[in-house]
Formats: structure tokens, C-alpha cells, sequence
């Protein structure tokens, strides 16, 4: 009935004409600034904290699952990832991301990439 979400993710099931199932080509993030500068641990506080949290504003589990091994890979890799779980990228720096049930999935970029202002620690 023309919805993208319905046919399934299975790799095994034949797949679809575009392959795809709608889903834009993973990208790295555009470069992005905190608003104050931050060290590495204060970054990987902020995306624990978020992926920690996530979860309970909605959407599946597994998902949440898939893009945080999505957003912790290189690009191929995510791409791969977010494919095989059936994940569809809106954007294509994965900001925003839904499943085959139409659950919206947004993804600050600080988990998704580091600041241009981190702290190096030394």
C-alpha cells in the first residue's frame, strides 16, 4: 500500500528492487562548534548520559541499539548497520532516522561526531 516500512528488513528475503528500502547514504556529520569548549570526557558523558536516556522518549530498543553502533562506526560500517536493522535515514548525517513503524529517532550531532572546539586532553 506504498508504505516504505512494509516489507521486510531481512536480507534473506529476497529484497526489494531499490535494495535500499528508502534509506539516503550515510554521511559523516557537518563540522559542528559547542557552545563552550569541552574536554573528550565531558563528550563521552554527554553521549552516555543521551544514549542512557534515549530509550524511554520512545521508539524500539533495538534501534536505539543499532544507531549507537551506527554512530560509533565508520561510515561503511553505519551504513551496513543502519540497512540490516531496517532503520530509515531522513538524514543522512543521522540526525534524524526512523523505523519501519514510523517511530522518529533524532540523534544530537554530539554523538554523532566531536566538536571543532574539544579539549584535547594531553
Amino acid at each position: 500500500m506504498g508504505c516504505v516500512g512494509s516489507t521486510p528488513a531481512n536480507k534473506d528475503a529476497g529484497g526489494s528492487s531499490d535494495g535500499n528500502h528508502g534509506t539516503k547514504k550515510v554521511r559523516k556529520p557537518k563540522a559542528w562548534k559547542h557552545p563552550q569548549p569541552i574536554t573528550m570526557a565531558q563528550l563521552r558523558q554527554m553521549r552516555e548520559e543521551f544514549w542512557d536516556t534515549a530509550p524511554h522518549y520512545g521508539g524500539q530498543k533495538v534501534i536505539w541499539d543499532a544507531l549507537r553502533v551506527a554512530s560509533e562506526s565508520e561510515v561503511s560500517h553505519a551504513q551496513v548497520v543502519v540497512e540490516s536493522a531496517g532503520i530509515i535515514v531522513s538524514n543522512a548525517d543521522l540526525t534524524l532516522c526512523y523505523d519501519e513503524r514510523g517511530a522518529k529517532y533524532e540523534l544530537p550531532k554530539y554523538v554523532l561526531s566531536e566538536p571543532t572546539n574539544l579539549i584535547r586532553d594531553s
